[in-house]
């Protein structure tokens, strides 16, 4: 039997599916609001076998819109024929629900059983996205760059992070092409902002001036 941290997963974010959790195995996932779906989300906006996730035999997990009347879109761009998953696409069913999709390339060698990082006030789940803060859950959840932003800075405790890799690590394929200072830093102003309605007393990312960025996470 495979356990959830070797299969990806689709964690509900938005709507009625939030907090909701499917392991995606080479069965895949029917998506809609009909009984039959392995995913049901009952709203009158989604069509009633909306989308499909199938795995393939290589491990590549590829989602289709089931010629749905309100679309399905990932990242929120509509999608026209078959989408290959990538860890962090979002994907919003019409308007009434939206999943995260997190890939079996999301670990990290910090964190112990159960996907958490033990050490300092900031915790994290990398294989639900999840982020707590003096054992509070950010709610709602960090963007997938936000997240993709602060799992860089935890995997490299006490260490200076430059802005090549955090644009290395944030923004895939073409999208990091052009990626500008302003974008770098309104990112990490965005990622301090959420991390702040969670423990307002405390910056845990640090700029360390003419070289990048740290994450002070000390207990």
């Amino acid at each position: 039997m495979e356990r959830w941290s070797e299969v990806p997963i689709l964690i509900g974010q938005e709507g009625p599916l939030q907090g909701g959790r499917w392991p995606l195995t080479r069965a895949g996932l029917l998506i809609g609001r009909d009984a039959d779906c392995e995913v049901v989300v009952a709203d009158r906006q989604v069509s009633r076998h909306h989308a499909r996730i199938r795995v393939s035999a290589d491990g590549e997990v590829v989602l289709e819109d089931l010629q749905s009347k309100n679309g399905t879109h990932v990242n929120g761009v509509a999608i026209q024929g078959p989408y290959r998953l990538s860890d962090g696409d979002v994907i919003q069913i019409a308007v009434a629900a939206k999943l995260l999709y997190v890939g079996t390339e999301a670990t990290l060698p910090l964190t112990l059983e159960g996907g958490a990082s033990a050490e300092g006030r900031l915790r994290i789940d990398e294989h639900a996205h999840r982020v707590w803060l003096a054992d509070r859950e950010l709610d709602p959840p960090l963007s997938p760059p936000q997240y993709r932003l602060l799992e860089l800075l935890l995997s490299r405790p006490g260490q200076v992070v430059r802005r090549d890799e955090v644009i290395e690590a944030v923004w895939r394929g073409s999208e990091r092409e052009g990626i500008s200072e302003q974008a770098i830093d309104a990112l990490v102003r965005r990622l301090r902002e959420r991390l702040a309605e969670a423990d307002p007393d405390r910056s845990y990312v640090v700029t360390v001036r003419g070289h990048g960025f740290r994450l002070d996470n000390e207990g």
